[in-house]
């Protein structure tokens, strides 16, 4: 293990408990902190990939119920993680479980396809996981999902002005600890959201922040070639 990695290892374990002491009202009905439960695949994931420093740091959302929720890795779609990064390991269950989002670790049948997408550009254009993780990493603002009593995925920033204001302080702590440790010359947000957390808590730090097309099918324009308009995105700022 790099002595650079040990820095995000503590960051990720405190950003785990600040969360769990936080506390979300209707229309959250379920809150799922893979920090904890998924620790396991989380701690792979940093160890074997988050060596600094790194040039380019993408920005997610938060964990979706497919990806990191399963795995602990952010955008954590199974086969990417399994196949790709080569990362397995044995994932825990939520204190609260939601009985239609049930989480099964890397025996998920169900695919992230925000990942699927954001992985498979990864792989497409760099090869082995270890070329891609050479000069880049990924990162998710916040480390909880939220589920309404329907099982739906509800996003951070749906979430009521105050508790979005408390997690905002938590996240944005974390995120700033993440930047200062490795030191990258460009944050990119996956989406809007990402890209404004970014801004802030890279004030005054020398780092670019630029934005990517979310790779959501919840976005139309992300569900045609979504891949090329990222990868011209990342181009026509100089990214790559």
């Amino acid at each position: 293990m790099s002595g650079m990695t040990s820095p995000l290892i503590t960051a990720a374990r405190e950003l785990a408990v600040e969360a769990e002491k936080l506390r979300f009202g209707a229309p959250v009905s379920h809150v799922y902190n893979p920090l904890l439960y998924a620790w396991n695949g989380h701690e792979i994931y940093l160890r074997r990939f988050g060596a600094a420093p790194k040039e380019v740091i993408f920005l997610g959302m938060n964990p979706g119920p497919f990806g990191m929720a399963q795995t602990g890795v952010p955008f954590g779609e199974i086969s990417a993680v399994r196949d790709w990064m080569k990362i397995r390991a044995a994932i825990g269950r939520p204190a609260r479980e939601h009985p239609q989002r049930p989480v099964l670790g890397f025996d998920c049948a169900r695919s992230e396809i925000s990942g699927k997408r954001l992985w498979g550009l990864f792989a497409q254009r760099f090869g082995r996981a270890e070329q891609f993780f050479a000069r880049h990493f990924i990162v998710n603002y916040c480390p909880l999902a939220f589920l309404t009593a329907s099982g739906s995925n509800l996003t951070p920033d749906k979430l009521r002005p105050l508790e979005r204001e408390r997690l905002g302080r938590v996240c944005d702590a974390h995120l700033r600890r993440v930047l200062q440790t490795l030191r990258p010359k460009w944050v990119i947000g996956v989406g809007g959201f990402a890209r404004e957390r970014a801004e802030i808590a890279a004030a005054g730090l020398p780092v670019q922040v630029g934005q990517i097309l979310h790779p959501s099918p919840a976005s139309p324009a992300a569900n045609a070639g979504w891949a090329a308009k990222a990868a011209a995105q990342l181009e026509a700022a100089g990214v790559w």
